[in-house]
């Protein structure tokens, strides 16, 4: 272990996560999430990859809070990001900036020069307090929604573009596709285990919902979609389009398939995130997407 042990409110106690932990931390984020904003969009998946991250060791890099009842009251990990969720019965009491000043110290001892944290912009208290920390702004993230009350029209796809659905033994294909898109912004490339676990690999991943577009036989464009259990929306987990192909209309086509298909499973909305590195926000507009809320990732540089 690190050694870092915060210095925690009265009554609180802390420990390192395990994998066993994953439905406790999901639990805990939901809460926080359904009392922000209404619905739970973290599931059990995006938690285990976080706590399977390469580099991370969840007996240094990770962190629980419990109250005198062993209830779960918070929990942060840090790897180059980092998040820090505080449950809504125990916030207020001090837990939240704890949390973070581990954070920062942890991120610190590991030799890193900055720490990042994605906040959501409409809770207030949690900007306030990694502002305060000397957090700055870097990007901005928005949540897109579009309502899907009638079949979604498909459009013609482009001279020599077929499209079908993810088939098993597409991975390695798709993982180079998205990796060779995001390669613009992205800080670096990940291994195809790291991305198969925030994408083909979850339980939640869809094939049916994930079109893919070919010129030929070449894989030009991707749709990954997830079908998270009790939600009424579909959920596009990611979108990219080989460079030589972009701006013609690809991605439209693809995200008009994946509307359809979400559509025809009985939901009646589909979301995506993106952010401002990415300049795909006007893509998802045109296709009649709207920003239903935003967040920002704030940075920190940190001294010796």
């Amino acid at each position: 272990m690190s050694g870092l042990v915060p210095h925690l409110p009265d009554g609180y106690r802390s420990r390192p996560a395990t994998a066993a932990d994953v439905p406790g931390i999901q639990a805990l984020v939901a809460a926080a999430e359904r009392a922000l904003h209404g619905r739970v969009q973290t599931d059990t998946d995006t938690v285990a990859a976080d706590l399977a991250r390469p580099g991370l060791d969840p007996t240094t890099d990770t962190l629980l809070v419990y109250d005198r009842d062993g209830v779960l009251a918070g929990r942060a990990w840090v790897n180059r990001r980092s998040e820090v969720d505080v449950h809504p019965d125990h916030r207020g009491r001090g837990l939240g900036g704890t949390l973070l000043d581990w954070v920062d110290a942890r991120a610190r001892d590991a030799g890193a020069g900055q720490v990042v944290q994605t906040v959501p912009d409409d809770d207030a208290a949690a900007v306030a307090l990694v502002t305060s920390r000397g957090y700055v702004p870097m990007v901005t993230a928005w949540l897109l929604g579009i309502a899907l009350p009638t079949e979604p029209s498909v459009p013609e796809a482009p001279d020599g573009v077929t499209v079908r659905h993810y088939r098993d033994g597409d991975g390695p294909d798709v993982h180079r596709l998205t990796e060779d898109a995001f390669d613009e912004w992205q800080q670096r490339r990940r291994s195809y285990d790291e991305w198969a676990l925030t994408t083909v690999a979850r339980e939640t991943f869809a094939p049916t919902l994930s079109p893919l577009a070919y010129a030929g036989t070449d894989l030009i464009g991707a749709v990954l979609s997830l079908d998270v259990p009790d939600d009424d929306e579909g959920y596009v987990e990611r979108v990219a389009v080989r460079r030589d192909h972009r701006n013609r209309g690809v991605a439209r086509l693809l995200l008009r398939h994946a509307f359809r298909d979400v559509w025809r499973t009985g939901r009646r909305g589909c979301t995506l995130w993106t952010h401002s590195d990415t300049g795909a926000r006007a893509l998802y507009e045109r296709v009649g997407m709207t920003v239903r809320r935003s967040a920002t990732v704030y940075r920190r540089t940190l001294t010796p």
